[in-house]
């Protein structure tokens, strides 16, 4: 398929096991093939390794956050400077959120607290309100007011020119009312749809995905699925809490993937750890994005075929076997005991190539189907 001007979805092979997928999402920036991991670069950069190097690993697909490069270093800024994939020397795919996720998190905890079942108060004064408009909420880095609103969010996503972007949404915690819940899925649907009016009025080459609610209650997700699918969005992904432990969120997610459309793309927003991966493929899902292999890399824990290894145990301290075409074993343990940053960026480079070919073994596994 030639290049395109906006995303085009392609189902290659579904297996004959499972719900699992091998597709292409073909987009402005190249083509992104499914499943995929979706590593996470908050800032515009994965940390602890630039971004020509992670063109060379292959990665397919970069997530980026409005929330933070809203406040640093501003989206006119990166506007200015040709857009995020010329700002920070990506000529690949990127997907970026609608800075909701961090707005409520800061307020109630990320998603690593809702399936450890806390996130049930405030953990600060960062939202000051939430209303029909938007959220007003206090910069963490001057402690200025902010105005975010569906239209507000948008508009930033497009000056950045991402090419996959997630319409504003609000992220309610895991223990909350059932009245309250209803209320905040419906405030969200009203919010996408803002959101999407506002993108489709210039689409500029970008597609969005519209943002499933509802919680852990299947009722409400289907709800969801039901009103976002008639609307012309480009994709899905599944937000919100999937519950307070693993066991409730493969439930969720294998009820909430089985129901949704075929024909478009869907992504899981903020999972992607091995164990969570391995149980989402083969229910359809096909993209993921986590900080977890970056995140584990700088603190020394290597993904390997064996499970993971943390090199700062003394017993690799004189381990003089590669653990890359260039390095021992010896001296990363060396580089992490040292405090050396050089061994934190060898550490996510090994982590990233490492999901890189585990996500091209899923693809060949379906392709056979045998997963």
């Amino acid at each position: 398929m030639p290049a395109v001007e906006t995303l085009a979805f392609e189902v290659i092979h579904t297996s004959k096991k499972s719900r699992a997928r091998v597709c292409k999402i073909h987009t402005p920036h190249g083509v992104i093939d499914t499943p995929n991991f979706v590593a996470v670069g908050t800032n515009g950069t994965l940390k602890a390794v630039d971004n020509s190097i992670v063109n060379e690993i292959g990665l397919q697909l970069m997530f980026c956050n409005t929330y933070h490069l809203m406040l640093q270093p501003g989206t006119e800024v990166v506007k200015n400077a040709g857009g995020l994939h010329k700002f920070i020397n990506r000529p690949y795919p990127i997907i970026t959120d609608s800075g909701g996720f961090q707005v409520f998190s800061l307020a109630y905890g990320g998603v690593a607290n809702e399936l450890k079942g806390r996130g049930t108060k405030k953990t600060d004064g960062s939202v000051l309100k939430i209303t029909e408009e938007g959220v007003v909420f206090r910069s963490y880095r001057d402690g200025s007011k902010v105005f975010l609103t569906p239209e507000s969010s948008v508009l930033a996503q497009k000056d950045l020119g991402a090419d996959i972007i997630i319409p504003f949404d609000e992220l309610p915690p895991y223990h909350i009312a059932k009245d309250k819940l209803v209320e905040s899925l419906h405030r969200t649907h009203r919010w996408e749809k803002r959101s999407l009016d506002t993108h489709l009025e210039n689409p500029r080459g970008q597609a969005m995905y519209a943002v499933v609610h509802g919680g852990i209650d299947r009722e409400l997700r289907e709800i969801s699925i039901n009103y976002l699918k008639d609307l012309p969005f480009d994709g899905f992904a599944i937000g919100g809490s999937v519950g307070k432990n693993k066991q409730e969120m493969f439930e969720l997610l294998s009820y909430t993937t089985e129901n949704l459309p075929k024909d478009r793309p869907n992504h899981l927003l903020g999972i992607g750890d091995l164990p969570s991966i391995d149980f989402s493929i083969p229910l359809g899902i096909d993209t993921f994005d986590s900080s977890y292999p970056t995140k584990a890399a700088r603190h020394g824990i290597l993904f390997t075929e064996n499970g993971p290894l943390n090199i700062t145990k003394a017993i690799y301290a004189k381990d003089y076997s590669p653990f890359s075409e260039d390095f021992s074993f010896a001296y990363l343990h060396h580089l992490f005991k040292a405090n050396e940053i050089t061994g934190m960026t060898l550490a996510t480079i090994h982590n990233l190539k490492y999901m890189v070919r585990l996500m091209e073994r899923y693809r060949e596994r379906i392709l056979n189907n045998d997963l």
